[in-house]
């Protein structure tokens, strides 16, 4: 693949992403964001459809997966990786919204930095940024 194709899908792919979390509040239910911003210092937990919330995590979550595991394959081309990734992902986000759902169910009784750092792995690309290093460095080392 020509390296400027391949540098340009990338920036796509990442303003892509960029888009998603610029009109986060138009496209999906989260009360917690205004919530996270600054009413959580004195305001109880406004109230949450939860179902709602989750579903629109999910799509918002697979998303950003979609978008990230097109990043990965640009950058590495190989199967393994992106069959990794996605398993990887998939885990991920049961293990979390699990959490998180709790932590919801519990009307954050844990502490709100404990959902909001949960919520923040589910809702932004923060597990590209552990993999696209991760990756990189295995390919060095295998190398070697």
């Amino acid at each position: 693949m020509n390296k400027i194709i391949k540098i340009g899908g990338v920036i796509f792919l990442f303003g892509l992403l960029f888009m998603i979390r610029a009109f986060e509040e138009n496209l999906f239910y989260d009360p917690l964001i205004v919530y996270f911003q600054n009413d959580y210092l004195y305001k109880a937990v406004p109230k949450i459809d939860t179902w709602h919330l989750i579903v629109d995590m999910f799509f918002r979550y697979t998303l950003n997966s979609i978008i990230s595991l097109a990043i990965i394959y640009l950058i590495f081309r190989k199967k393994k990786i992106i069959k990794f990734s996605g398993f990887f992902l998939m885990l991920a986000f049961m293990v979390l919204i699990v959490i998180f759902s709790i932590s919801l169910r519990n009307n954050l009784e844990s502490g709100y930095l404990f959902a909001f750092y949960v919520r923040r792995f589910i809702v932004h690309p923060m597990l590209l940024l552990i993999l696209l290093p991760a990756f990189y460095y295995q390919g060095k080392f295998q190398k070697k």
